[in-house]
């Protein structure tokens, strides 16, 4: 008998996913951070039932082709180590739900946890800002975030990848953003619009240094490399952003970028610049606050 005919009730069948993806030593960074949560998501997206209200259906019993398709997705997480959110393309930051596919990363960002407040009290009035920038747009996640942080504000969503970009339109049309985010094709800052200046730039780039990079969990090796990858010391896009933030920004104007867990390298790299480490709930250290008073000019 094959095994999962015996699992007859959605527990069962709960139960047998979190074994599985533990003895499989799945990685967990997108999304969720354990197999429960895990294995819960990919069961109540697959059946349509909510995730929130699971526990009310936890006995009952399975159509052979619930059955059916829940193997099948399963095995996927299993054999082929692919994150959840492609599985399901979708993402979630807060609320606010993304398609996603492998032409992007998944969606997390610890930037993203900040926007509710509107980066306050850096940026007092949120209705003040005018002009903002997302480079390294991705999904174009943080772009609608912001649209929805500063309600007043244009927004340029810059990424080099054309498959990252057709992503990010895809759901700037799901939030009606059209005519709110434009969206730049760009490496990096090169080819912003020439004399545009910003109130805001915010930029959770790529990050993650060469060594890193060759010991990425399986479920990273789905994502594109370039919108990981960093360079030598996970430190490329941060070079090009401070160099050229100055001038990009309004007098008043701000910067903020994610760097993951390399504080310490970016702080030996630019030993004279106050930077402020913004606390994001879930991390003290992992986005930096500059403003444009205190940047370097070029």
């Amino acid at each position: 008998m094959n095994t999962t005919e015996e699992l007859l009730t959605l527990r069962d069948w709960l139960r047998w996913a979190v074994t599985r993806f533990n003895q499989a030593q799945l990685h967990f960074g997108h999304g969720s951070d354990n197999a429960f949560d895990e294995a819960a998501y990919l069961i109540a997206h697959t059946l349509a039932l909510p995730l929130e209200q699971l526990d009310t259906f936890l006995d009952a019993r399975l159509t052979q082709s619930e059955k059916q398709r829940l193997c099948k997705i399963l095995d996927r997480r299993i054999e082929e180590h692919i994150p959840a959110a492609y599985l399901t393309q979708e993402a979630w930051l807060g609320k606010f739900r993304f398609y996603v596919d492998e032409r992007v990363i998944v969606p997390r960002s610890f930037i993203a946890e900040l926007m509710p407040d509107g980066l306050s009290p850096y940026l007092p009035d949120r209705y003040n800002v005018k002009n903002a920038l997302d480079l390294c747009t991705g999904s174009g996640c943080l772009a609608i975030l912001l649209a929805d942080a500063y309600p007043d504000a244009a927004i340029d969503a810059v990424d080099i990848s054309p498959q990252a970009l057709a992503v990010a339109q895809r759901n700037i049309d799901d939030y009606h953003l059209s005519g709110h985010i434009t969206l730049i094709r760009s490496n990096y800052t090169d080819d912003l619009p020439s004399g545009k200046r910003y109130d805001l730039i915010i930029s959770n780039p790529p990050y993650v240094t060469d060594n890193a990079m060759q010991n990425l969990p399986r479920e990273y090796r789905h994502e594109p490399e370039l919108a990981l990858a960093g360079g030598t010391d996970g430190l490329d896009a941060v070079h090009h952003i401070l160099k050229n933030a100055h001038r990009l920004l309004h007098p008043h104007g701000i910067v903020a970028v994610e760097i993951g867990h390399n504080r310490a390298l970016v702080e030996a790299a630019y030993p004279k610049l106050p930077f402020v480490w913004l606390d994001t709930g879930s991390s003290e250290d992992s986005v930096f606050l500059l403003k444009r008073e205190d940047l370097p000019e070029t």
